[in-house]
């Protein structure tokens, strides 16, 4: 029997395609059912739980104030509703069986919905609180008066200014930090340091981090054993500890994780309040308290931001109390606190008082009596209270000032000067030039009266941030000025009394002032607490030194210019200080040690100099 051959009259392809359209998985315009996943309610249940859940860890992570005005919130329901619809997606098996994807997809569309009612919300939010309509209301957030520079500056002392600022007084920080053995290895100073005035000084506060998230848990329990004030006049640094002043370490602050965690601390106490960035302030008794500013939207849902209160914070306990501006403006009690409006707020505010007054269109086109803060800002003590300085120029102006204006960084006062000049930065360029060959940089300037003379004044710095001089700018012609290098004059007072003096000689120079003007009313004695007086720098009437001997009761020590310096204290009474420079014997001292202190005699404060320090 023949073999049969089989019939070969077919196309491939065809067979091929046809083997595809049996197996293929239908595209979603193809599917006209719509299949109701199997056990939908407990779906539902469990979708809602599970978003509960995960919306619990991430308001923990977000906080976003309970209040329509703050942005944060918005996003926060947006990302719930994606969570509750992806959940429920996967619970139903969308993602294995195309039927149940296309129930998901219609009915997802009232969480989109949703969604989109919340951007159109905003929107509209964003819209009636845009410059371009309210740019009148913006203007109205910041009320600015002239004032008179010379009645005004009367009050600020040529040696009780900062000469430092905000680096240079963290590295000075850092380094008091580093002679400290049982915090160095744990902690770290924070850049995020709050300037107060305090008994009448300017200083900084900065609070301690934990190094990394080991020393975190290794030290969590008992909080952040200290801080630290830098005198920013006499470049002292001074750790306060607080378990032993108060019997307790800082328990809240930044740097602490979960429930500790500052702001995740106030967000739960305050679940509604726009809160800003805490700053650390000490009270008349060096107690520590966390200041944290109360915001506010004033025009449409997001604009107009200002500050409608505070809340106050005890460090140690958390324990916080809500007062309203107007009580902090002014209840007495409060007088202590001194930071409540930013510098970035408040120069937001006069920027679009400058540039928002004459209307919005006006800001852009024809820029008529238009204004804005120059680049760079500082503080200056005023009053017992802080208040920014910046120069106020026009927007195409790189080089000069037709003004500056102070602002209470407690009340928002504001104070226009109508003098005009050379801006910030340009004054710094001007001191660094007479500088150039030591390579120093200049802080940015604090403005001060010199015989009538609106006149920058800027400290020197080195590499490593350690002050190596000062110098005196003309407000008005920076090609005045006086310079002080203390690797000239060979200590700092005697740079800062350098500077004052060939800036005053400067200005004779030019005719600017009369021959009567005189330096000495602006310098400075050699342990820098005040003005010269030509009585108390006889030698023949100084009084004599004495050796004090006593029992040391405590020792703290401080960085000054680079240098360390030891404070001893004998008998419980007044504490005697001395440059390891000037004593190394003071680095062998402990507490209980019976030492013999050279003094003088007739000096009756509580931080006396010493000359001379020995044991025994």
């Amino acid at each position: 029997m023949s073999e049969q051959i089989p019939n070969m009259n077919y196309d491939a392809d065809e067979v091929i395609k046809d083997f595809k359209a049996k197996f293929k998985w239908p595209k979603s315009d193809e599917v006209e059912a719509v299949v109701t996943p199997p056990h939908l309610a407990l779906n539902i249940i469990l979708s809602v739980i599970l978003t509960i859940i995960g919306g619990g860890a991430l308001y923990y992570m977000m906080l976003p104030a309970l209040n329509f005005h703050d942005t944060t919130l918005y996003s926060f329901v947006i990302i719930l509703i994606a969570m509750f619809v992806l959940i429920f997606a996967l619970l139903c098996g969308a993602n294995k069986k195309i039927e149940r994807r296309e129930y998901v997809k219609k009915k997802s569309i009232v969480p989109i919905a949703i969604v989109v009612a919340i951007v159109f919300v905003m929107f509209v939010g964003w819209l009636v609180g845009a410059q371009l309509f309210r740019a009148k209301t913006y203007s109205e957030l910041m009320t600015v008066s002239s004032s008179d520079f010379t009645e005004d500056f009367a009050d600020i002392h040529y040696d009780e200014v900062p000469r430092l600022d905000k680096q240079t007084s963290k590295v000075l920080a850092d380094q008091q930090l580093g002679n400290l053995v049982e915090y160095k290895s744990q902690y770290v100073v924070t850049s995020n340091s709050t300037q107060i005035n305090y008994n009448g000084s300017p200083v900084r506060v900065a609070y301690l981090e934990y190094a990394n998230f080991f020393k975190w848990v290794n030290n969590t329990k008992n909080g952040l054993p200290a801080y630290m004030v830098i005198d920013l006049v006499s470049q002292k640094v001074n750790v306060v500890n607080c378990v032993n002043e108060f019997g307790e370490g800082i328990k809240y602050s930044p740097s602490e994780l979960f429930n500790e965690k500052l702001i995740r601390h106030l967000r739960f106490q305050y679940p509604t309040a726009l809160l800003d960035t805490p700053n650390l302030e000490i009270d008349d008794n060096a107690y520590p308290y966390w200041i944290t500013p109360v915001l506010d939207k004033t025009i449409g849902l997001f604009g107009g931001t200002d500050v409608k209160g505070v809340v106050i914070t005890d460090a140690l306990t958390g324990e916080s109390n809500y007062y309203d501006i107007e009580t902090v403006r002014t209840d007495a009690n409060l007088n202590w606190i001194d930071v409540v409006y930013s510098e970035n707020l408040v120069i937001e505010q006069y920027n679009y008082y400058g540039k928002l007054s004459n209307g919005f269109w006006n800001s852009i086109i024809f820029q008529n009596d238009v204004n804005v803060a120059s680049s760079g800002s500082g503080n200056i003590a005023l009053n017992d209270d802080v208040w920014v300085y910046t120069g106020v120029t026009s927007e195409d102006s790189t080089t000069s000032n037709f003004g500056f204006i102070l602002c209470n960084q407690r009340t928002k006062e504001t104070r226009y000067y109508e003098i005009g000049g050379a801006t910030e930065y340009s004054a710094v360029e001007s001191a660094q030039d007479a500088v150039q060959n030591y390579g120093y940089h200049a802080t940015f300037p604090i403005l001060l009266d010199i015989e009538g003379q609106p006149t920058y004044f800027m400290s020197f710095y080195g590499d490593r941030y350690t002050i190596k001089g000062y110098a005196l700018v003309n407000l008005a012609d920076k090609t005045i000025f006086g310079r002080g290098v203390s690797d000239e004059e060979k200590s700092d007072i005697n740079a800062l009394n350098a500077a004052v003096e060939n800036y005053i000689n400067a200005l004779k120079d030019k005719g600017i002032v009369g021959s009567e003007a005189n330096a000495d009313d602006y310098k400075v004695d050699e342990n820098g607490e005040g003005v010269i007086d030509g009585a108390q720098t006889d030698d023949a009437q100084q009084p004599a030194a004495t050796e004090i001997t006593g029992t040391v009761t405590d020792i703290k020590t401080s960085v000054n210019d680079g240098n360390t310096y030891y404070y001893i204290q004998l008998d419980g009474g007044a504490y005697y200080y001395i440059s390891v420079s000037d004593c190394m014997q003071v680095l062998l001292i402990s507490t209980g040690d019976s030492v013999t202190v050279s003094a003088n005699a007739a000096d009756s404060q509580q931080f006396i100099p010493a000359t001379n320090v020995t044991i025994g």
